[in-house]
């Protein structure tokens, strides 16, 4: 069998629709643009802000976010015809599959891995330290022992260091989650539509109140002079753009429910676009708010929000920030859970993985045990496991998935050029092309160091693939239908 043998759609389509495997279609347009929401605003605005202003963009920091956004935005749009056309489980890697053939559709479910599992546990880290200093605010101080892993040191509520046994809360979120996904999809999309207009309504609040407290003189130099690679500059606001890139990981993870939109042909470019041009316009807000009342030197830190409200005078904002910064990474755990599972729901139809990640539960209709097994693993790193920077391993990651979608659409446009398209990306082939450059650009800000862990990771993935997943590939078994020979 041919490395970049295609899966033929009309397969996909039927697949999708049996019985068997069917998943359940509840989610409206409203619920996507929710769950991208719920995806987008969490760790990347509310911890990496600060660190990428501080180190390569200054005030400029409003900059990168465009920057990042116009990356994201080719790539939505390429998404929301690929989305149209094969509406099922999956994300880039069904789309993929359509197109480029299995292995690179076996790279790119790799890749999402580190989006999402390693992404969702680090975030439970996140919303542990968070959990913990909001108690140190109500007066309460839970003992370090069940706070942290052994390996990581962190610094407790009056600045001391300690290390600990074991990172209950992290544990606790990640099992709570998952079991609510395991409950429904239906039960997740309104859980978390709850949760974003919590921390949605709280981000307005702390622009309209903050905006009074913005000094001038911290905007003066508004892009400071370049000190070295990628360090302010315009060679810094591209870094600083792959950087918060992190930030808007998730809307992509709206496509992953795309078997479960009731109208996915109109529901699923509402979801993706919709979700992305409302979080764009409240990042440039938060981020000229932030860099107003704090000078970008201070905000290198991993609480920048932290800074900002300790300069305004109402003690209650502080404690209501935490809570909807609780409720953000909160609603990004469950999104980036819910789309692995879905990636590997669908991996797993076609063989490339065991056949427990794509079974359903008789009667919730979820992939209960791929929920299972992602809850015993994402909570184990979250209870030992040391925190780290991972935000720029997870958008290198990230921006190499957009790339293949957009270069896909190409494909897709020469191969497959009278299939129904319910939404056409628009300006083809100006808009996968610039969608091609603008996200190898972020690619390229991120340096060496980033490309050398992306190798080393997808060196761990293609091992799996020629060690297990290509001899249970499910295409050895019907007629292969190769590249630029159509498979409707």
């Amino acid at each position: 069998m041919s490395l970049f043998a295609v899966k033929p759609l009309s397969r996909i389509i039927e697949e999708s629709e049996s019985g068997e495997h069917q998943l359940k279609r509840t989610l409206t347009a409203t619920q996507l643009v929710a769950l991208g929401i719920g995806a987008i605003i969490g760790a990347g605005i509310f911890t990496l802000t600060g660190v990428a202003a501080a180190e390569h963009a200054g005030p400029a920091i409003t900059l990168a976010f465009i920057a990042a956004a116009i990356g994201c935005a080719f790539a939505g749009l390429c998404y929301s015809e690929f989305a149209t056309m094969i509406p099922i489980a999956g994300s880039a890697y069904t789309y993929a599959y359509a197109t480029m053939g299995e292995l690179l559709a076996w790279i790119i479910g790799w890749d999402l891995v580190l989006e999402y599992a390693v992404g969702a546990a680090t975030v439970a880290v996140g919303w542990s330290g968070t959990l913990v200093s909001l108690f140190h605010n109500l007066g309460i101080d839970l003992p370090v022992q069940i706070l942290a892993g052994p390996f990581e040191a962190v610094r407790m509520p009056d600045g001391s260091e300690a290390t600990g046994l074991i990172n209950l809360p992290a544990v606790f979120i990640v099992c709570a989650i998952s079991i609510l996904l395991m409950r429904g999809i239906q039960e997740s999309a309104r859980a978390n539509a709850v949760i974003v207009v919590l921390k949605v309504a709280v981000v307005v609040v702390f622009i309209a109140i903050g905006w009074s407290f913005i000094d001038p003189a911290n905007h003066v130099n508004y892009i400071p002079a370049n000190e070295g690679p990628s360090r302010f500059g315009y060679t810094g606001i591209l870094r600083a753009a792959g950087v918060i890139f992190f930030a808007y990981i998730g809307f992509d993870a709206v496509s992953t429910a795309a078997q479960e939109a009731k109208n996915p042909k109109r529901d699923m470019p509402i979801g993706i676009i919709g979700s992305l041009i409302i979080c764009t316009i409240l990042f440039i807000l938060y981020a000229h708010v932030l860099t107003g009342i704090v000078n970008y030197k201070e905000l290198n830190v991993p609480s920048p929000l932290t800074l900002a409200l300790n300069k305004m005078p109402y003690t209650w904002l502080a404690i209501t920030m935490k809570l909807a910064v609780l409720a953000g990474l909160t609603s990004v755990i469950l999104v980036m859970l819910l789309g692995q599972s879905r990636v590997f729901y669908s991996m797993s139809r076609d063989g490339l993985l065991p056949k427990l990640f794509s079974d359903i539960h008789p009667k919730w209709q979820t992939p209960w045990r791929s929920n299972l097994l992602f809850m015993f693993f994402v909570s184990l790193f979250s209870a030992f496991a040391p925190i780290s920077v991972v935000g720029e391993m997870t958008s290198i990651g990230t921006l190499f998935a957009f790339v293949l979608v957009c270069g896909g659409i190409l494909v897709m446009r020469k191969t497959h050029p009278d299939l129904p398209r319910p939404f056409k990306t628009p300006w083809v082939p100006l808009v996968p092309v610039m969608g091609v450059l603008v996200n190898l650009a972020l690619m390229a800000g991120l340096g060496w160091s980033n490309w050398l862990r992306l190798f080393v990771w997808m060196g761990l993935g293609l091992a799996i693939y020629f060690g297990y997943s290509r001899h249970h590939s499910r295409l050895r078994t019907v007629p292969v239908v190769g590249p630029g020979k159509g498979g409707r």
